[in-house]
């Protein structure tokens, strides 16, 4: 027996998320992108080095060949005959170096380049250095965080779980719309599943470096999480869609929709991800994929970008569309105080999910950092649950179809008793 059709039920929560911009779990350690910065360079200028020794020039003509190119660990020296020097600015690392227009200096002697002048402690000036205290309470907050969200996300799973048992195991909630729900819960199961075997792979062995770690593992770990984040998003899409098809198609079988909605859910995160495989197998493949400045990370940000965008026009539409029907002469004053309830709870829940991601937008990544870290890892943790609260456990029909059955069951066992007593006094 299929279920009613419940406007709130249906989209309260959706249009609570629908406002919801981005959230990606960082996976890239702000100390990873000086560690490839200097490694992208240092790639560059050996190949410099390997150019010239491929192609040696000719010496000079008291004999001498002059100063070859030279990597010294932090700067790349061009070559250059003996008795000219030659000039390097500072590393441009944005917020591990001040910005300083000094200069430094290395001559060419005939024994080779001379020492830097004036050395890189001295020229290049580094931002603020914490000290070894606040090194070890960064440490032990970092700490703190993965507690948290590891706290949120086990809760999250167990109420997804548990919300996926209820819609499975009561007949009369088998439909289209918990059919939706329960692919929407699965992603989120496997968003919280993701974030504990990436840490697993990446962070549970401190001996290995994970800036440069490069194994099967771990970009198998970071490519599962990237599916993961794409279906979630793209399930909100369905949610979306399915919401704006019973608003204006009320009449038409929704069953009919269904494999559409899995393909767009499952189905083009799933080929997204294997177009980004394939691309940084084929063009860059180093490090565990994890790094967000490649520019390849735009074949898995565009397709968010999208499902944001559709899923905002979606909520500007539905909002029109609840509108117009609250200030229809023709709908019965039920309707429109359930549409009401509905415009409420809406504009008071977005602000939950909405406000803080859409202000973080506004500034640079390394504004506010610790409060980001906050919203979208600990709070973050916890959407799983929130999910499954408004749309399973506060379901009006979900807590009915439990207190029947639960009613049930006490008759039964009341029923049982009285039939062992009855029989027993028989006897």
């Amino acid at each position: 027996m299929g279920c009613p059709w419940q406007l709130p039920g249906s989209c309260t929560l959706l249009l609570l998320l629908l406002a919801l911009p981005m959230l990606w779990v960082r996976a890239t350690h702000p100390d990873c992108s000086v560690v490839l910065y200097f490694q992208e360079q240092e790639a560059e200028c050996l190949e410099i080095i390997k150019s010239e020794s491929q192609n040696p020039a000719p010496p000079t003509a008291r004999g001498q060949q002059g100063c070859q190119t030279a990597w010294d660990g932090v700067s790349c020296w061009p070559a250059v005959p003996v008795g000219q020097s030659q000039a390097v600015a500072c590393p441009d690392i944005l917020h591990v170096f001040k910005k300083s227009k000094a200069l430094i200096q290395r001559n060419c002697t005939e024994a080779g380049w001379s020492l830097p002048s004036p050395p890189y402690y001295n020229a290049c000036e580094l931002e603020d250095i914490r000290s070894g205290n606040d090194t070890e309470a960064k440490k032990g907050y970092f700490v703190t965080m993965k507690v948290l969200y590891t706290c949120g996300y086990s809760t999250s799973l167990a109420a997804l779980f548990l919300a996926i048992g209820i819609f499975s195991c009561f007949r009369k909630l088998h439909c289209t719309r918990n059919s939706i729900h329960i692919h929407f819960f699965t992603s989120f199961i496997l968003r919280g599943a993701a974030v504990f075997i990436k840490d697993a792979v990446l962070f549970s062995d401190e001996s290995v470096d994970h800036c440069t770690m490069s194994t099967v593992n771990c970009k198998a770990a970071i490519a599962f999480f990237q599916y993961s984040v794409l279906a979630n998003f793209y399930w909100l899409l369905v949610e979306g869609m399915y919401l704006q098809t019973l608003l204006l198609l009320t009449f038409t079988s929704d069953k009919s929709y269904i494999w559409w909605y899995i393909l767009i859910g499952w189905g083009v995160p799933m080929l997204t991800v294997c177009v980004w495989v394939a691309t940084r197998l084929q063009y860059d493949n180093h490090g565990c994929w994890d790094d967000y400045t490649s520019r390849f990370w735009w074949v898995i940000k565009a397709p968010i970008l999208l499902a944001i965008f559709v899923n905002f026009l979606i909520f500007l539409n539905v909002t029109r569309m609840l509108a117009q029907k609250i200030r229809s002469p023709d709908i019965s004053k039920n309707y429109k105080q359930q549409y009401m309830r509905l415009t409420k709870s809406t504009l008071l829940l977005i602000p939950l999910f909405g406000v803080h991601y859409v202000v973080f937008a506004l500034f640079p990544e390394h504004i506010g950092v610790d409060a980001r870290l906050y919203f979208e890892l600990v709070l973050g943790s916890y959407q799983g649950f929130l999910v499954a609260l408004l749309y399973c456990f506060l379901n009006g029909e979900v807590q009915a179809e439990i207190k029947r059955n639960w009613g049930k069951w006490q008759s039964s066992m009341e029923s049982n008793v009285f039939n062992l007593a009855t029989q027993d006094f028989t006897a």
